[in-house]
């Protein structure tokens, strides 16, 4: 495809780059499609634009998607460096894409969070990092909460696999005992106030995909669940435990509330795969952007659109796939407003088993296991992972639920008006503009939850606005405080 219409002058094949810049107090803003139009471009994956936030921006002009095509990763690439980072794919302008795995400057485990919607390569993007942690010798424990089919691969590959939402309890009941019972303590004596690999324990890394299911709201063990994964945050990145969320949230809500994450966020690896509109106004409101920051869509085809009268000949009946799985935004990394692909993971084409390129990426070997100092502490849980023992274990924290659940089901009256202020405050968090009274009581009672009036919905409102969740948009009208 030429792009001599675009820079008169410039030889096919060639990528161009424009420097653009706005005046003294002006903020640099684009539209994507005005550009493309502009420069007689049909194929919008052609044009990558970066932004410093603020008056600059970056336009580069490729003579096709260059992130159309993404090699495997090399063996290199999945070993960490001096700095704690794998490469995991490709910017735009072929520059290596790297996330950390380790922070060796300040001692810490990473905490990481990477979303995107469904087809959008979340599934093959976390193979890649557990390969990688096996190969880098850190211990995985990986909760799958798709039954353990988002990543088949990865049974006897990892150190601790769980598949249903009682073992993931468990894993992470294990993995802050391991912090607070057994490092903590050893890490004191020794005047440690940070970690260093392998001295004298490895990398813990645990990570629960399909995050969602666990902590949104009504979920069986989310307000626990929700407590585990804050308390490994808060002490488990000074003694070399991490952890991530694998989600296809549209909003914080769908993840333990808005408030449980917000700081991890902020610190952590954070991976934007296609994402929802809901999604991306969330990560600017916390801070996650910067004000201004604009990001281009993830399409869900790299197809460009064409025109077709239905009088023509010959038209076009090829499929239509949704190509682009893997393209992302690095947000914590130096250029978060820069596209990049993460590299092709196994084969193209579904395979009836499992993928031997993705076997094949795990390397040979036994993955790396939890210090024995630490057994102790692991308790029961750990002993039994991948046994028999562990189904009697599940049921028994399923039990204990399930009598929770009826005790706060009987004193539930006490709890109502936070109940409510929960249910206002996700579908405030949902809605693009300001709602009412009456409108977010319909919206409300939608929920499935019981059935609330609106002088009720009232009330809570003013309490959630006194207390700075809320604010009044309008007269009459409420938002999500952002």
């Amino acid at each position: 495809m030429s792009i001599a219409p675009v820079v008169p002058g410039i030889p096919d094949g060639q990528i161009v780059e424009l420097r653009v810049e706005v005046p003294p107090g002006q903020v640099i803003k684009y539209d994507l499609a005005a550009l493309a139009s502009a420069f007689e471009i049909t194929d919008p994956g052609r044009i990558a634009v970066e932004t410093d936030g603020s008056r600059t921006a970056l336009v580069t002009i490729y003579p096709s998607n260059p992130l159309a095509v993404m090699p495997p990763p090399s063996e290199a690439d999945m070993l960490m460096d001096a700095y704690g980072r794998i490469v995991v794919g490709r910017y735009h302008n072929g520059r290596p894409a790297r996330r950390k795995l380790f922070d060796p400057r300040t001692g810490s485990a990473v905490r990481a969070l990477t979303f995107g919607t469904t087809g959008a390569g979340k599934s093959r993007t976390v193979q890649y990092i557990l390969a990688c942690e096996k190969r880098n010798g850190i211990v995985s424990w990986y909760g799958d909460l798709k039954g353990g089919q988002s990543a088949p691969e990865a049974r006897g590959q990892v150190d601790w696999l769980a598949t249903s939402q009682e073992e993931v309890i468990l894993m992470l009941r294990a993995a802050v005992a391991v912090a607070q019972q057994s490092r903590q303590p050893r890490y004191a004596a020794m005047g440690r106030n940070a970690f260093v690999l392998g001295d004298p324990d490895p990398l813990l890394s645990v990570r629960i995909d399909e995050a969602n299911r666990l902590l949104e709201k009504g979920a069986p063990y989310r307000e626990e669940a929700t407590y585990l994964v804050k308390e490994l945050g808060r002490t488990g990145r000074s003694v070399g435990i991490g952890e991530e969320l694998d989600a296809q949230a549209s909003h914080l809500e769908e993840l333990g509330g808005s408030d449980t994450l917000r700081a991890m966020l902020k610190e952590g690896e954070v991976t934007l795969l296609r994402w929802s509109s809901s999604m991306m106004r969330q990560l600017v409101a916390d801070g996650l952007l910067p004000a201004g920051t604009q990001l281009m869509p993830i399409p869900k085809s790299l197809k460009p659109r064409v025109l077709r009268s239905q009088f023509a000949e010959g038209a076009d009946d090829d499929d239509d796939a949704c190509d682009t799985q893997g393209t992302a935004y690095l947000l914590s990394g130096p250029n978060p407003a820069s596209m990049m692909r993460h590299f092709r993971i196994g084969s193209i084409l579904p395979m009836p088993g499992l993928d031997p390129e993705i076997l094949a990426l795990y390397g040979p070997g036994d993955p790396a296991r939890l210090e024995e100092a630490s057994l102790e502490a692991a308790g029961e849980a750990y002993a039994a992972r991948g046994t028999e023992a562990m189904a009697a274990l599940c049921e028994a924290v399923r039990e204990d639920q399930q009598k929770q659940a009826a005790k706060t089901q009987a004193t539930k009256g006490g709890r109502g008006a936070a109940l409510l202020a929960d249910r206002i405050r996700i579908v405030l968090a949902d809605s693009d503009d300001p709602l009412s009274p009456d409108e977010i009581t319909l919206l409300v009672n939608a929920d499935g939850g019981p059935e609330v009036r609106v002088g009720s919905v009232r009330n809570a409102l003013g309490v959630l606005a006194d207390s700075g969740d809320v604010v009044r948009a309008a007269r009459g009208l409420y938002e999500i405080a952002r």
